[in-house]
């Protein structure tokens, strides 16, 4: 029998101006004065800035120049309370969004974040609402404006681990693919192969329900129709709804049906390695692809994880009746006409494998694998990701 949860954001807009609805949110929850989190200050940044300004609420910018750690995420804690703010707004990228999440949580729980990070942490769960938080994405890949978590870096230990709650889930969240246009090509690969990867990985999840499903194949349909020509030719209206529609389903389908091997993987290599969390995933891609349908060829050959890579192959390839082969080699090209380096060109080598490995292998993604891999097939997908 079916049986599954999900859970989202309390009110999701989507839809060219959508920005402009944002004061009216926070007016309807009492809000006077909000930090914006932001990667770069720029045109989107002033633009909400104004439209805030003309409702009558006050706001102050942190800058978000980098992923989120465990210093960081402190420092959005400590201008919260410096400020004086009652709700905090993330605008940007996953790392943009992750640091308002998670410090919109601490400014109103005791304690430190390691008190509640999984892991490497103590795990404990918040015990007070954060304050009100607004997810507004300007890249199309992370999926955070509907994640209830916060990934989070903790340098001490050289690995990313989650802040992780119900409470977590925004009161709003607003998906304007105006604020796509003019995305540098780099950010159109990271954060579009990123979505395509939580959309694969969720569609053989072993957790995956019937709404996760349908959500994956819509997004990898757009994703496959779009992504290479919004990094060849350009943002167009078009290509920009359906980046983010493929990030919107993938964020869905990632909070409420799991990933797998890909992201058990990005969790400590995120640690390891400076390098864009979308790179880290479009580089084991492939390679996971590969490993999966192997070991489910020889231990599960009736596993229904099969069927699905042969819907993949279908989708990304656009062929009726296309291999499994035809599916990885499709994604692999795909890689290479976005110019995805190996992960040896992020600094990770033939010694660092078997500590990724042990990593990996703990890491929460994993579970939702739909095929349980070995130490030696994780070491060869590392080394083939190279």
């Amino acid at each position: 029998m079916v049986s599954f949860e999900f859970a989202t954001a309390a009110r999701l807009l989507f839809g060219s101006g959508k920005l402009a609805e944002v004061p009216a949110a926070l007016r309807a929850q009492g809000v006077r004065r909000t930090l914006v989190a932001t990667n770069l200050p720029g045109p989107g940044v002033d633009r909400l800035r104004s439209l805030l300004a003309a409702a009558a609420i006050e706001s102050v910018v942190l800058v978000v120049d980098h992923e989120p750690t465990v210093d960081s995420v402190s420092a959005g804690r400590a201008q919260i309370g410096r400020e004086s703010c009652d709700a905090v707004v993330g605008l940007g990228g996953g790392s943009a969004m992750d640091t308002a999440k998670a410090a919109a949580a601490l400014a109103t729980n005791q304690g430190d974040l390691l008190d509640y990070l999984e892991v490497v942490g103590r795990g404990r769960p918040l015990q007070a609402r954060p304050l009100p938080f607004v997810a507004i994405p300007t890249t199309a890949g992370s999926g955070a404006e509907v994640t209830r978590n916060a990934v989070i870096g903790v340098p001490a230990a050289k690995v990313k681990v989650s802040l992780r709650s119900p409470c977590l889930l925004p009161i709003l969240a607003v998906l304007d693919p105006d604020l796509l246009d003019g995305l540098p090509r780099p950010v159109v690969a990271c954060s579009g192969l990123d979505a395509l990867s939580h959309l694969l990985e969720a569609l053989v999840s072993s957790r995956a329900n019937p709404l996760t499903d349908a959500l994956a194949v819509e997004g990898l349909r757009r994703s496959a129709r779009a992504l290479r020509r919004a990094y060849t030719s350009g943002m167009q209206a078009d290509t920009r709804e359906d980046l983010m529609l493929a990030s919107l389903c993938g964020g869905l389908c990632l909070a409420n049906g799991g990933l797998g091997a890909v992201h058990g993987f990005a969790a400590p290599l995120g640690g390891m390695l400076h390098a864009p969390h979308g790179a880290i995933c479009a580089a084991l891609l492939a390679p996971v692809m590969e490993a999966n349908l192997l070991a489910l060829a020889e231990r599960e050959p009736e596993h229904p994880a099969r069927a699905r890579y042969l819907e993949i192959a279908e989708i990304v390839t656009g062929r009726h009746g296309a291999g499994t082969e035809d599916g990885v080699a499709s994604v692999r090209d795909l890689c290479q006409a976005l110019e995805v380096r190996g992960l040896g060109h992020h600094g990770l080598s033939a010694g660092d494998i078997p500590a990724l490995v042990a990593k990996a292998k703990a890491a929460s993604s994993m579970r939702g694998n739909p095929v349980q891999l070995s130490d030696q097939e994780l070491g060869d997908v590392a080394t083939r990701a190279l």
